[in-house]
Parts: C-alpha cells; structure tokens; sequence
C-alpha cells in the first residue's frame, strides 16, 4: 500500500511522500535489503525483463528503499524522476558523463568542489570532451565561452567554499537558447532554500551525505530531472555502469529527510547571527554569507533564494598560522571536511577540500591561506557564540 500523493507542502511530503508499506502495514518505511527478486513463473521474468511488467529486477538498477528515497525527493525537488547514488560525486559524474560524448564541450562555473573540478577538467577531457571554466558570477563569460559543440552547462551555487552565487535563470535561458542543457549542484543552498528546476535548469544534483543525511551517518547522493531525459540518457548510464544506492543508506536518508526543514531553519538562523558576530571582529579580515547585504551578488540571493545558508565562509588575519590557531582553539566546532551536519564542523580549504588546486587556481577563486569554512550545527547559538569568541582570543 503506498501513501496517495496530495498537494502537501514539504514538511508534510519529507514525512510521508514516496511511501510503500508491506502487507504488515509498518509504521516506518521497510528496509529491504535484497540483491535479487522472485517471479512466480518464467513467463512473468521475461515480462518483467523486457519492461512489459511492473516490477523491480535487481537492486542495482531499483530497490524498494531506494525507490522510496527517489519518490520522496522528487515530491521536495518538484522534479518528474530521479536516480539515488551511492555518493555525491557518484551523482555529479553520472549527471555530467551521460549528458555528453567525445567532441562535445562543457561551460562549468570554475568556483567547484575540488572533485567536481576534477571530473570537468582531468576526467572529462581523457575521453575527449571538451571543458571550459568560467567565472560564472557574469552571464557574459558563460556567453563568451559557448561553442558550437557546447552541450552542457554546470555549476554549484553557492559555491564551495567561498559561497559566490550564480544567476541560475540566466545561465539556464542561455543553454537553452543553445540547446545546451544545465546542471546545478544545490547542495549549500538545500532543496528548501533554492528551487533549481523553477530557475530553468534541466537536472539537479544532491551529496546527500551532507544536509540530507545531516547527522554523519552515510553517504549518498541523487539526481533529479524530467522522466524523459533520465529515460533517453541516465538510465543505461546507470544500469550499466553501477553506482546505485545502498539500500540501508537510503532508509537512513529516509530518516534525515523527516527532520530536514527543522534542522536547516535553525542552522540558517544560527549561521546568520554568527556571521553577524564575526563580520565585526578586528581579527577577521573578511566574512561570506549569503543572508548578509554585503555579499558579493546580494541581488541574486534575495532573487532566487529563500534562505541564507547553513555555511559561512571567512578569512583570518595572519594567514595559515592564524587560520589553524583559530581552528585549534575551538572546543564545541570539529575539525572536519564534512558539511551540513547537526554537528558545526570547520575545515581550512587550502589544505583540504581544494588542496589540489595551484595557487593561481585557489587565488583566482578566493581562497587563500587565512580562508575557513564553517558549516553551522543544532548546538545551541550562544555556545557557539562563545566557543568562536574564546578562540578567536586563543588565537590571537
């Protein structure tokens, strides 16, 4: 018995949406952990196998669990069809690789995750696909760089780390003017802050190890798109080549989703009274944050987001040395690379998520040797406060 879909809001569909129960009628959604699945006659496999009749096959291709997660992403995403992987990246390099074939190019923002720049710059051109990387805070370098092999655009807003925005709207009016397609990676921004595909762009992408999980539990990731291109592109890609979702993994997520909305408002409401707090302190030469009306495309925030974000991005004074300091220092906020977790975790991007980047390359995207990412948790804002306080006098 599934849940019938009505016209909820997203509290409402991230507790129920997707639902299939058992015969047995449970409460929370099973977990089926199979590899295989049973036909009752020879005749019903070859049905089954050749799409005649409804039904899962195997769980690389589709599982119960992680069609749920699908189904109830798709009710947050406002998408048609959707595909869970096995890790974030795992959803970024299908999205990308299955859009496009040697001879064609790709347009991508260059402000990426390290891996994702990884994929787009050194993967993609080994099988003869062309990549150009563009400041893509400025619709007129996206114009300037398309070419007539030019088929897909990329880009993440807010960005990692330094939390640029891009123009979503006019990037995606732009590909289609070319009939290009674009994929964002909306994972700073949360499908509740930042609605993608009612921007225009075509497939959307999620680590949902990070706020979708949101407890450091598993990792995860989903692509969300029209049925048709995941019919026409993705599909095979993801049959074939395997980066499917666990199906533990996906009931986890199932979980993190049912608390989404509450954890997200009181980070966002957090990271913006802390990103208050350090625009004023002499030791912080610079403060990033999307919430704030001094950020670089202020504009384009308040057009196509609903919230700021559970991220801050901040220089130090004194570089490296007073960066580590800093992090040192702090009690309650971890050191770690992860993000979106109940957890504040803090990472220096220089010399962990962006390490393998040049100095050029690091420079030309903000990041400098005093440059830090937080990533704000549930613990309570005042102690957060006070923790950030005492090291920043630690460290000074």
């Amino acid at each position: 018995m599934s849940t019938k879909k009505r016209n909820w809001k997203p509290q409402t569909a991230l507790v129920h949406g997707g639902t299939l129960r058992s015969g047995f009628g449970e409460t929370s959604e099973a977990m089926y952990l199979t590899q295989g699945y049973v036909y009752q006659t020879a005749q019903a496999a070859e049905a089954r196998f050749k799409g005649e009749e409804p039904g899962f096959i195997y769980s690389r291709y589709a599982n119960p669990t992680v069609d749920m997660f699908e189904k109830r992403m798709c009710a947050l995403e406002g998408a048609e069809d959707a595909r869970a992987t096995a890790s974030g990246m795992a959803a970024v390099t299908a999205a990308l690789l299955c859009s496009v074939k040697a001879g064609d190019h790709i347009v991508a923002a260059r402000a990426l995750f390290g891996s994702c720049r990884w994929v787009v710059e050194t993967l993609a051109p080994r099988y003869g696909i062309e990549a150009t990387l563009v400041d893509g805070t400025e619709i007129a370098n996206w114009e300037k760089a398309v070419r007539p092999n030019t088929k897909l655009f990329f880009l993440e807003s807010p960005t990692n780390p330094t939390l640029e925005v891009v123009d979503i709207a006019a990037v995606a009016s732009l590909a289609n003017s070319i009939g290009a397609r674009l994929v964002v990676d909306n994972v700073f921004a949360t499908p509740l802050q930042q609605k993608p595909l009612q921007l225009g762009a075509h497939i959307v992408v999620y680590s949902a190890t990070k706020h979708i999980d949101g407890q450091g539990r598993c990792l995860g990731g989903v692509i969300l798109s029209d049925k048709k291109w995941i019919d026409e592109n993705l599909h095979d890609y993801f049959r074939h080549t395997g980066p499917s979702l666990s199906p533990f993994n996906a009931w986890t997520l199932l979980k993190g989703l049912e608390t989404l909305p509450l954890r997200v408002r009181q980070q966002t409401e957090s990271a913006g009274r802390i990103a208050d707090f350090l625009a004023g302190q002499p030791q912080i030469a610079r403060v990033i944050y999307p919430g704030r009306a001094d950020h670089p495309q202020a504009d384009i925030v308040k057009k196509q987001m609903s919230g700021g974000s559970t991220l801050i991005c901040l220089d130090v004074k004194g570089g490296k040395p007073a960066a580590f300091a800093l992090q040192n220092a702090l009690d309650i906020v971890l050191i770690s690379n992860n993000l979106g977790d109940a957890k504040s975790l803090i990472t220096h991007p220089a010399t962990t998520t962006h390490k393998n980047l040049s100095d050029e390359a690091r420079a030309e995207l903000g990041i400098g040797p005093g440059t830090l990412r937080l990533s704000v948790g549930l613990e309570d804002t005042d102690d957060l406060l006070e923790d950030i306080a005492q090291a920043l006098k630690a460290a000074k």
